[in-house]
């Protein structure tokens, strides 16, 4: 994630932030410049860049930045809609009268947004349903007695272009809770969405494509029956060899589950990537050279050709954060080893996303 500038007094701000608690100006990303910026009124509901007073472009802030504080970024004045480019791919909320649920919301969006900027940055189609039936969107919902399954809750998954995320995995007991159960390393909102925007894009981007032999060759035949793949791998647990081949159990049980998981792991990766290029991190184990970790100045996790250079920065990176994680009493922040096809599978999904910037480019 980048880091950034109020755009009035110079004061660091971050991705999630509404106010810069230097100035108190207010801020609001824009999608279109990936750039938080503060802001200055310039009539009713319209605000420009604080300071841009010869720039014609002015902007509407996003109903749900407006009315209920849970988002902070920005629409075009001219663009259609009330709704922002993350928010406009909401197709339920939670009731917003339940002040807890509202807070789970707030949680979820902010989750989410980190993922649509990822999306953004890499250059690949986001957009709603409501603009075209092959995009996305999402349903955010509370274990009812209308939305519950045979299993007692709200499903978190995806279908069609729709991802179902539970509202209770914006509770960090119950979170917790079901990371235990599940047996997992880890669980988090952030993993969610990445995790299941990867079911998405392999409708998108493999699905029928020249890439699917390609596909097979490295994650199985994704033609064997799903739902019996889950139940054996929740009655029997994964094979016992599967940290050879697979970047997680789960991601054992099923091709589709192995590529939304090392999709997932690709955007866990380029996103600290760049967050630790814009620290300016550079780590120098005492012990050698083998582990030097040292970013170009103008290195782009997201616009790397070169995969094995994200890789020759990723291992040392997460040596160090473990380790530093440890020192504090923590688990490791990512408790995961990436073996030899592991990182194959990573690079065809670099490779995947490549084409598929090349494509768009090219139209």
């Amino acid at each position: 994630m980048k880091l950034f500038n109020c755009t009035s007094c110079g004061n660091l701000v971050f991705f999630e932030n509404s106010v810069c608690l230097s100035c108190q100006s207010k801020l609001g990303f824009l999608p279109e410049e990936q750039n938080l910026v503060a802001l200055e009124p310039v009539g009713p509901k319209l605000w420009r860049v604080a300071g841009s007073e010869n720039s014609d472009r002015h902007y509407r802030k996003c109903f749900n930045y407006e009315v209920h504080q849970v988002c902070n970024w920005m629409i075009r004045d001219g663009q259609d809609g009330d709704f922002c480019r993350a928010c406009s791919l909401n197709r339920t909320i939670p009731d917003l009268n339940d002040q807890k649920k509202k807070f789970h919301w707030y949680r979820l969006e902010t989750e989410k947004r980190r993922l649509i900027y990822s999306l953004l940055r890499l250059g690949l189609p986001v957009y709603s349903q409501i603009q075209d039936p092959t995009g996305l969107a999402f349903d955010f919902l509370a274990d009812t007695p209308d939305t519950m399954n045979e299993s007692g809750s709200v499903m978190t998954g995806h279908l069609n272009g729709l991802i179902t995320i539970n509202i209770a995995e914006a509770d960090p007991v119950k979170r917790e809770d079901m990371r235990r159960k599940m047996g997992e390393r880890y669980r988090t909102i952030l993993g969610h969405f990445r995790h299941e925007s990867g079911h998405y894009y392999w409708d998108r981007l493999i699905r029928d494509s020249e890439f699917q032999n390609e596909f097979r060759t490295l994650f199985g035949d994704e033609t064997q029956d799903y739902a019996q793949a889950l139940a054996k791998h929740h009655a029997y647990g994964p094979p016992a060899d599967w940290h050879r081949f697979f970047v997680s159990p789960y991601a054992s049980c099923h091709p589709w589950e192995d590529w939304a998981e090392t999709w997932s792991h690709y955007l866990h990766i380029i996103d600290t990537l760049e967050t630790a290029h814009q620290f300016g991190l550079k780590i120098q184990n005492q012990w050698g050279e083998s582990d030097t970790f040292t970013i170009a100045q103008d290195f782009d996790a997201y616009r790397q050709p070169d995969f094995q250079m994200l890789v020759r920065n990723w291992f040392p990176l997460t040596l160090a954060i473990n380790s530093i994680n440890r020192s504090m009493g923590h688990a490791h922040v990512y408790p995961f080893v990436l073996t030899s096809p592991v990182v194959d599978k990573l690079a065809f999904v670099h490779q995947i996303i490549g084409s598929a910037q090349l494509m768009i480019r090219q139209h």
